[in-house]
């Protein structure tokens, strides 16, 4: 009986040791396997720090020049700061021509247009969320300039305010408010005058009406207005924005130019667009981009190229000495962006019927 005990207990000794064994071995056979996922997902994560990224950015016409300059120098600093490549796909036209270019699909990462009532439009199709001009300084203003008055050399036939605009004989040079927001500011300075100076709306409509009058073709942008002017020789007088005749000037351009005294502040908004960034993954980098836009060292290059800074106090201007406006209006002051494409750009509103009368 003795015997048979030990053999049993001997028996069951060896039955534990087996299964600790095998015990062990699952354990280890585990650990591995965890170990493993350890080092993929750390290889993983190192690969996706150095993968290329690929931004697509969408402005209007007249910014281009700066941001040959701009973009290149983010490129390198994000490469310095992330260890990523870094491209960008840039598109360049009318802002009212942009605005249906994102909607129509063109898949924007960032947009910087010409006027709020555009990234509104881009609101209501739900490409970008409500509060954008939150989520960027200056409630999402990147840059900012005036309407200007270019002439010929010497201003031969001595255009000096806009009463001038309205004179038999005095060809006019404006893009058309359809397709680039820089018109629709062009429209705005010219009914802020007259309203500013004590016309009623049938006298302010009357006045613009007038100037129109004189205006013999809409190009599409505001660069290309720039173009038949100066490289078409067509008009005698170019509306359009300041900075856009400082970079005609810096490029050798031979013309006189006018800032009038009664202007409208033109106030350009930049923003995320929501639904791209998250199908593209790009959201950390398009907001890195936007927020550099506002650094004293790019608020420089805007205004260089003659872009008024929208943070003065941190930028000495380098190059312009931008004159001052003696009544300066604001969007706000016309009824606010809604208000304004309603009354004057929508169909059959007043810029149409402005037109209507020209034929």
């Amino acid at each position: 009986m003795h015997t048979y005990i030990v053999k049993l207990w001997q028996a069951l000794k060896h039955r534990r040791f087996i299964c600790l064994f095998l015990v062990g071995i699952s354990v280890s056979i585990v650990m591995t396997a965890c170990s493993r996922v350890n080092v993929d997902n750390t290889i993983a994560t190192s690969a996706a720090s150095t993968a290329d990224v690929k931004l697509t950015f969408v402005s209007y016409s007249v910014t281009k020049d700066a941001y040959d300059r701009i973009i290149p120098k983010f490129i390198q600093k994000w490469k310095q700061e992330h260890n990523q490549n870094l491209t960008f796909t840039q598109s360049y036209d009318g802002s009212g021509s942009q605005t249906l270019n994102v909607i129509d699909g063109l898949e924007a990462d960032i947009v910087h247009l010409s006027l709020a009532l555009d990234i509104d439009k881009l609101v209501q199709k739900g490409f970008i969320q409500p509060g954008w001009e939150k989520e960027a300084p200056n409630n999402g203003v990147v840059t900012q300039s005036v309407v200007a008055i270019a002439t010929r050399e010497g201003n031969p036939k001595n255009i000096q305010t806009w009463i001038d605009l309205t004179r038999k004989g005095v060809s006019v040079i404006t893009a058309n408010p359809k397709t680039s927001g820089g018109a629709r500011w062009n429209f705005l300075g010219l009914w802020g005058f007259a309203t500013k100076n004590g016309s009623n709306e049938n006298q302010a409509l009357d006045f613009v009406s007038k100037v129109y009058k004189n205006v013999p073709s809409l190009p599409k942008t505001a660069h290309n207005a720039s173009e038949l002017f100066f490289k078409q020789g067509q008009g005698d007088a170019l509306l359009n924005y300041e900075n856009e005749m400082i970079l005609a000037k810096q490029k050798g351009e031979k013309f006189s130019y006018v800032v009038p005294d009664v202007n409208i502040s033109i106030e350009n908004p930049i923003a995320v667009v929501d639904k791209n960034v998250e199908q593209h993954g790009t959201r950390k980098v398009a907001e890195a981009f936007m927020q550099y836009l506002y650094t004293p060292e790019v608020q420089t290059e805007f205004a260089k190229i003659g872009f008024r800074p929208v943070n003065s106090s941190e930028v000495k201007d380098p190059s312009n000495n931008f004159p001052q406006v003696k009544t300066l209006l604001k969007a706000e002051d016309l009824g606010g962006w809604r208000s304004i494409g309603d009354k004057f750009f929508s169909e059959g509103a007043i810029f149409d019927k402005i037109q209507a009368q020209k034929s």
